[in-house]
C-alpha cells in the first residue's frame, strides 16, 4: 500500500506578505491636505471656540453689512438659533402677569414659529423669483439680521422698567423703527445680487413684512 505526504505550505506562505495599502481612485490625499482639513483630532474646546468666532464674525458683519459676503459664504443656523430663543423668552414674559393684563402678548412657541415660518416663507418667494442662493443661505442671512431688532428688544425691556408715558412710548417707537430699517437694509443688501434686476422690489417686499412683525411684537410688548 502507498503512502499518501502532505506537504506543508510553510515556506510557500513565508514568502507571501499580508501586508498593503488600498487607495481608491480620485479619494486619495496628501498629508499635508490631511493635515490642513481634517480636525477630528482639534480638541473640543477650540472647536467650539472657533464656532463661537464665527457666530461672532457674523453678528459684525450685519451691523457693517457691505464689509463683506461672509454670511453667504459661510452659512450657519446658530446664531438665528440663539436670537430666536432669546427673543421668544424676552417677549412671552410671566404667565401669572399675562393671566392678570390678558394682554394677548405672544407666548414663546408663538414667536419661535413666527420667526421660522417667516423665514421660510420669505426664502421660498426668493427661490420662486429666480433667486441664485440656497434655501439655508438665505434663512441665515434673515436669521442674523434680526440681530438689530434684538438689540432694540432689549433697549426697550430696559425702557419698561420705568413707569411708561407717551414721551417713553416715543423713544421705543423710534429705536424698534431704527432697528427695523437697520434690518431690512442689512438683509437686503446681502440678498439683492441673488435676484433678478427686474424682480428685485417682488423679493424685498416680503423682506419688509418679515421684519415689520418681529418689530410689531417688539412694540406691542409692553409689561416686564
Amino acid at each position: 500500500m502507498a503512502d499518501v505526504e502532505f506537504h506543508g505550505q510553510e515556506g510557500m506562505m513565508n514568502d507571501v506578505s499580508l501586508e498593503g495599502e488600498i487607495t481608491v481612485p480620485g479619494l486619495a490625499q496628501s498629508e499635508d491636505d490631511d493635515d490642513q482639513f481634517s480636525t477630528l483630532d482639534e480638541p473640543v474646546k477650540e472647536t467650539v471656540m472657533r464656532d463661537v468666532k464665527a457666530v461672532g464674525q457674523k453678528f459684525f458683519h450685519v451691523l457693517y453689512p457691505k464689509t463683506s459676503r461672509v454670511l453667504l459664504k459661510e452659512w450657519d443656523l446658530w446664531g438665528p438659533l440663539i436670537l430666536c430663543v432669546f427673543m421668544a423668552m424676552m417677549l412671552q414674559g410671566s404667565s401669572e402677569h399675562l393671566d392678570k393684563m390678558n394682554d394677548g402678548g405672544p407666548q414663546f412657541a408663538e414667536v419661535f414659529v413666527i420667526y421660522w415660518v417667516g423665514a421660510v416663507v420669505v426664502t421660498l418667494n426668493t427661490k420662486l423669483l429666480g433667486g441664485n442662493i440656497s434655501f439655508f443661505q438665505s434663512i441665515c442671512v434673515l436669521g442674523y439680521c434680526v440681530f438689530p431688532l434684538t438689540v432694540a428688544l432689549v433697549v426697550c425691556r430696559i425702557v419698561l422698567i420705568a413707569d411708561q408715558t407717551t414721551a417713553l412710548f416715543i423713544v421705543r417707537f423710534i429705536i424698534v423703527v431704527v432697528a427695523f430699517a437697520w434690518s431690512t437694509f442689512a438683509s437686503t443688501a446681502f440678498l439683492a445680487d441673488s435676484q433678478p434686476s427686474n424682480r428685485k422690489a417682488l423679493a424685498v417686499y416680503p423682506i419688509f413684512l418679515f421684519y415689520f412683525v418681529i418689530s410689531w411684537l417688539i412694540i406691542s410688548h409692553t409689561h416686564t
